[in-house]
């Protein structure tokens, strides 16, 4: 039988598969059991209210999905009284995804979560930093670096810090990441894209420009995974246009420890199961005891690999 145990950190995993935050909410409780993932990953809350952003927020594109939601949320409070119990009733670890617009506010919303329940915080540092002209965190070490510190000084958790693509050094900004406290790094979000309806000439998304994600973005994300867990020591969690098991192995093999499945979710909901058994299937047929010994397992050695350089 495959042990399908991972470790994120001192986190330990049945399996590692996960949901990305904001593919996934409490109601798909109704279909399968969060018991069967490693772990559960929430929608990303803020510690204001926000409504999110002008409608369309959503666009089929290609072989993927636009979306410009805008974070919605209801605040800490709610989140703590309403959200939490509605998991509480399941084994697999609960990671509360956090977003702020700026260094402290990340401390502080973080500083509210330190309650029993919460196995791990994953920061999406993939946001606007206001501090920074509006641009994400992730997109640059020294951003990266302030807030992770701060993140790190608010909370005792394990802490996962979630990357952009949308930047031109990777692998810099993992190591920013790390070396100020990260436990963990999720890569990667979505990539900044955009489209205009031929017809009306109009954008499709309200906002003008949104994430894309999907399988189309799955080859950016699995370059990514590759270049950050050759770049640091901590695990790698693989993200970007997962939706079969051999998706996944191929992350694995880049260094990812574990993954997380988004959008697949919204067109077939119980894909992350499928995942899961397709994993043990896998490795069985491989004749590979451990699912663990599938991470950074590329045969790349003596191959030639050309460095992405930062952008000016």
């Amino acid at each position: 039988m495959v042990d399908l145990r991972v470790k994120i950190g001192s986190l330990a995993l049945k399996n590692p598969v996960m949901p990305a935050s904001g593919t996934f909410s409490e109601g798909l409780a109704r279909i399968f059991s969060f018991d069967h993932l490693g772990a559960v990953v929430t929608k990303t809350i803020t510690a204001e209210l926000r409504g999110g952003n002008p409608t369309p927020r959503v666009a089929e594109v290609g072989q993927g999905m636009l979306n410009s939601i805008g974070i919605p949320s209801k605040g800490v409070a709610n989140f703590v009284e309403h959200i939490m119990p509605e998991y509480e009733r399941f084994s697999a670890p609960l990671v509360v995804s956090v977003s702020a617009p700026t260094a402290e506010l990340f401390g502080d919303i973080v500083r509210q979560l330190n309650l029993p329940g919460i196995a791990a915080i994953e920061a999406n540092i993939s946001c606007p930093n206001i501090e920074e002209d509006g641009k994400a965190f992730a997109m640059r070490s020294k951003s990266t670096a302030a807030v992770v510190r701060e993140l790190r000084c608010a909370t005792p958790l394990p802490l996962w810090v979630k990357l952009t693509p949308n930047t031109g050094d990777v692998a810099a900004v993992a190591c920013a990441a790390e070396e100020n406290g990260a436990d963990a790094l999720v890569v990667a979000n979505t990539v900044l894209a955009m489209s205009i309806d031929i017809e009306t000439f109009r954008p499709r998304l309200g906002s003008i420009m949104g994430g894309y994600s999907g399988p189309a973005i799955k080859p950016i994300a699995l370059r990514m995974v590759y270049q950050c867990a050759k770049a640091v020591e901590i695990p790698v969690i693989g993200c970007g246009g997962i939706a079969t098991a051999g998706d996944a192995v191929e992350f694995m093999l880049a260094g990812a420890t574990a993954v997380q499945v988004g959008t697949a979710t919204f067109i077939k909901p119980n894909t992350m199961l499928e995942v899961v058994e397709g994993l043990s299937a896998f490795c069985a047929r491989k004749g590979i005891a451990r699912v663990s010994e599938l991470t950074g397992a590329v045969k790349d050695r003596g191959m030639h690999v050309d460095k992405l350089e930062a952008l000016p």
